[in-house]
């Protein structure tokens, strides 16, 4: 029997509790994970409060990382030993994600990474970096893929390109990354100073303190001589759109990923979308293709993830907590095994 965490309906951090779950061993076509970490997302947020409903008993954690201790018949892919982390869609191989995937989304449609053990699709699974830590490993399945998405498949960001990015949690750290790995401007927003100051010794060329000034764009095109920026990670959702359009030059691209700032809902200025000749793309984290496709990026370049604190499994709930008081910088760990692991 191994440990799980579930989520009793109708959801709420008081409902997250410990149980047990019986090894399965692999059909065909399946793999036996022994897991190491996962990670915090505010997908997983969502589920966890009934924001997202889900079953009843449902374990949650759509990021997991660890070691192969099975594989099924017709597995060649992988082999015992091999250190693998998930796939936010077990059935998206390449492309987008569309609406007959979402059967395959980990820790909401289907049971997740909360557990000491899992049985999944090979589908469901890709190698890690190389040299990568299980926690650091759980750390890029939804964040760092949805960030990649937005920027080098969707945006097919450049050189010389501006990038305004919003924030430090996961999506908007690993966005700075990738866009300075891609020789791109970033400026980044956030209401603490100290933040701000991390961000600039991660390569963020302009800053900008979002509760000192509240019309924000009027900064951005300041930063940037009048023109605005090229891109926009938007992850602040009603809160913060109208801002982002006003932030953007002409012809740019804004990846609508969150809605951090509150609201499904609010003003839009359609006419400065048309007048800049905007686009708007929506971003549901991303393929299994693209998700290797990443990871040679990272190798290549060299990329780590931020860590912030970690939480045993147990204290799961308490690690969502932490994500609720806005204090972390990056990537919140859940600690299922300990073990350190290279490849």
């Amino acid at each position: 029997m191994f440990k799980a965490i579930r989520i009793k309906k109708p959801g709420g951090l008081d409902n997250l509790y410990l149980d047990s779950i019986s090894a399965r061993e692999p059909n065909a076509g399946e793999v036996v994970v022994k897991l190491h970490a996962s990670s915090l997302n505010y997908h997983d947020y969502f589920v966890a409060k009934g924001v997202l409903p889900t079953k009843d008993g449902r374990i949650p954690m759509s990021d997991g990382a660890g070691e192969v201790i099975a594989v099924g018949e017709g597995v060649t892919e992988f082999a015992r030993g091999d250190a693998v982390m998930s796939t936010f869609f077990n059935n998206c191989p390449a492309g987008e994600s569309r609406a007959h995937h979402h059967s395959g989304m980990m820790g909401d449609q289907t049971d997740g990474y909360a557990c000491e053990q899992i049985t999944v699709p090979a589908t469901g699974l890709t190698l890690v970096p190389r040299s990568f830590s299980h926690a650091e490993a759980a750390t890029l399945p939804c964040a760092a893929l949805t960030a990649w998405r937005a920027l080098m498949v969707n945006a097919r960001i450049k050189p010389g390109d501006s990038v305004l990015i919003q924030g430090s949690g996961g999506v908007s750290l690993f966005a700075l990354q990738f866009a300075k790995a891609a020789g791109c401007e970033v400026i980044a927003t956030s209401s603490s100073d100290e933040k701000l100051e991390r961000m600039r010794g991660m390569g963020a060329d302009g800053l900008i303190n979002y509760r000192e000034h509240p019309n924000w764009a009027k900064q951005v095109r300041k930063l940037t001589a009048g023109r605005g920026v090229d891109h926009v990670v938007e992850v602040g959702g009603a809160g913060t759109f109208a801002q982002s359009i006003e932030a953007c030059g002409e012809g740019g691209h804004i990846a609508m990923i969150g809605v951090l700032a509150g609201g499904h809902q609010g003003d839009i200025p359609t006419n400065v979308i048309m007048g800049k000749q905007l686009t708007i793309k929506g971003v549901i984290v991303g393929s299994r293709e693209d998700q290797l496709n990443m990871i040679r990026a990272i190798d290549r370049n060299g990329i780590r993830p931020v860590l912030d604190k970690h939480f045993p499994l147990e204290q799961l709930a308490d690690a969502f907590r932490y994500q609720e008081s806005g204090k972390h910088f990056g990537k919140i760990i859940v600690d299922i095994a300990s073990a350190v692991m290279q490849r």
